[in-house]
């Protein structure tokens, strides 16, 4: 790939993670609405924005070419169903002051990665994975052990996302088809909730302050564009040089809830921590390792070779 291209694809990484590490304060913002609310806000306004990105982008060729494919139009609704759920569990952690273990659950999410690699799409583990992994689980079952609780918000989060990249892969979707499709499958559910159940007093939007409905509205943006940028850096950067911005997010994450948000690190979390940042370490020393060798084989094999002389 050339330097232009690698240029806008790191800037496109760099902007999906941040906004994405940073999204806990947007939420803050609203924090007066009830999470179901805002989960339905995030599904509506974000399938009225697909509607009008696609059509801008005239892109309904391949919205019309997976429509023409009931098996990944119905796997679209599974992946729906599982971000969904991911959204409003990572909504209601953030509003009631657990972003620290919802970063957790953005830290382990790599290597819950790495072990689905392995059942589903029979990767093979390299032994520091296997370290990685393993360090990973201690430190939840050293919580587990010595303070008698689990990180349900951090596991939740990291296998959910996790089921819900595994089953992406395995559709083969383009980002801005599979995003319509998935919030055009919650759509009516969220507007019946939003119109028809919900009855408090930001959920009729008339009554609400003009700020406030703006905010809201926020939450499509809020949602695809990282999305968007995410799907353009992967067309101009190798995978695994994505891979290496996805701690970006969790980081801000940690930052935002000890520095801004007054969130306090108690032992047990301490611990998994320590343990989550160690398995990471050798997780990235194993990927740098791996690519630097792939590339010598590259290079090795290409290099030119001089014919045997008559």
């Amino acid at each position: 790939m050339d330097t232009q291209q690698t240029r806008q694809g790191i800037g496109f990484a760099l902007g999906a993670y941040f906004i994405w590490g940073i999204a806990p304060a947007y939420f803050k913002l609203v924090k007066t609405v009830p999470p179901t609310e805002i989960m339905t806000h995030r599904v509506i306004w974000s399938a009225l924005f697909m509607l009008g990105l696609i059509s801008l982008s005239r892109s309904w060729k391949q919205v019309r070419s997976v429509l023409a494919q009931p098996k990944k139009v119905l796997l679209l609704a599974l992946t729906a169903v599982t971000i969904g759920g991911n959204w409003l569990l990572f909504i209601w952690a953030v509003n009631n002051q657990h972003m620290l273990e919802a970063s957790l659950g953005y830290f382990i999410n790599p290597l819950i990665n790495v072990v689905f690699g392995m059942l589903f799409l029979r990767e093979r583990f390299r032994r520091l994975q296997w370290l990685a992994v393993l360090l990973a689980a201690i430190g939840v079952l050293v919580q587990l052990w010595q303070f008698g609780s689990l990180p349900l918000i951090a596991l939740g989060l990291a296998l959910s996302f996790a089921f819900y990249g595994l089953i992406r892969k395995k559709i083969q979707v383009d980002a801005q088809s599979g995003m319509l499709i998935e919030t055009l499958w919650l759509f009516p559910l969220a507007a019946i909730y939003l119109f028809g159940v919900a009855d408090t007093a930001t959920s009729h939007l008339s009554a609400n302050p003009l700020s406030l409905n703006l905010k809201l509205i926020a939450a499509g943006i809020v949602t695809t564009i990282p999305l968007m940028l995410f799907a353009a850096a992967c067309t101009r950067l190798r995978l695994s040089t994505v891979g290496f911005f996805q701690y970006l997010g969790p980081t801000l994450m940690f930052l935002l809830a000890v520095l801004f948000y007054g969130e306090t690190i108690t032992p047990d979390k301490l611990v998994t921590f320590a343990f989550i940042w160690l398995a990471l370490a050798v997780f990235i020393f194993d990927a740098v390792v791996a690519t630097l060798r792939s590339r010598r084989y590259v290079k090795s094999a290409a290099w030119p070779r001089v014919p045997p002389t008559a």
